[in-house]
């Protein structure tokens, strides 16, 4: 077991997204993963029908308590979901600045539905984006972020620039949400962009593929891989993880956390 990675985020009781998967994730690749829960959410695979947020100052506690005992090499941001909670995660970026932070800047669910509140936004464009080891908006995220209407490669591209622009050492911005044969992820740092293309596959199990990238990420950071190939091993990663979905729920379904790890 190499690499500690503390996870802030929601709580998905169908196990597909939020702090399930990405304990499934860090546990997959072989890291160890501590929590701090920033909300209680009620869903399955159909949808959201109830969030139910964590006291500001509980979050905290379970920030503190984790980083004095255990600790953590990385640091992922999920799920925020309101104001309070977004300043409690940024004092905590603040209180470690050595740490690496993956932000998965969640808004809005694969099923559409609103998991943050009016602000939110705001708060990771001013003050999280520029904390961030890597921030990994979806295309309709990026463009919350941005303005940029992000609808292929170029303005992929594009809206990664803006968010590195912002303070982010590094952008991933993902093309899951778009159309057509082949997924094209979008890699912005300071020394260019780098494009990771695989073909998409005809499914409906897609739930929490941005939790599970980004704590695959994490994973790969903690265990001191380089930024690109801790981003390729992920996105192989969730590749798989889809490929090989068990097909549970009638909506969009889980992924296949466990899948095995092919040896490079």
């Amino acid at each position: 077991m190499q690499g500690r990675v503390l996870i802030i985020a929601g709580s998905d009781p169908s196990g597909g997204a939020g702090i399930q998967a990405d304990i499934k994730t860090v546990t997959a690749l072989g890291g160890y993963a501590a929590t701090a829960i920033t909300a209680i959410t009620v869903q399955n695979t159909n949808g959201v029908s109830a969030v139910h947020a964590v006291p500001a100052e509980v979050i905290a506690a379970q920030i503190k308590a984790v980083m004095e005992d255990i600790g953590a090499d990385v640091i992922k941001v999920g799920m925020i979901g309101n104001v309070a909670t977004a300043d409690v995660v940024f004092a905590m970026a603040k209180d470690y600045p050595d740490l690496p932070l993956v932000l998965d800047p969640v808004l809005v669910a694969t099923s559409g539905d609103a998991l943050a509140d009016d602000g939110v936004a705001a708060i990771i464009k001013e003050n999280l984006a520029g904390l961030s080891a890597v921030i990994t908006p979806n295309t309709s995220e990026a463009t919350a972020l941005t303005g940029i209407d992000v609808t292929d490669r170029d303005t992929k591209v594009a809206a990664g620039e803006a968010l590195v622009a912002l303070g982010a050492k590094a952008a991933l911005v993902k093309g899951g949400h778009l159309t057509g044969d082949t997924v094209e992820d979008a890699l912005i740092t300071s020394d260019g962009a780098r494009i990771f293309s695989n073909p998409r596959i005809e499914t409906n199990s897609t739930h929490g593929t941005g939790c599970t990238l980004a704590s695959a990420i994490a994973s790969g950071l903690a265990q001191d891989m380089a930024l690109q190939s801790a981003v390729k091993r992920a996105i192989d990663y969730v590749h798989v993880a889809i490929k090989t979905a068990p097909g549970f729920g009638s909506g969009s379904g889980p992924l296949n956390h466990g899948h095995p790890l092919e040896k490079n």
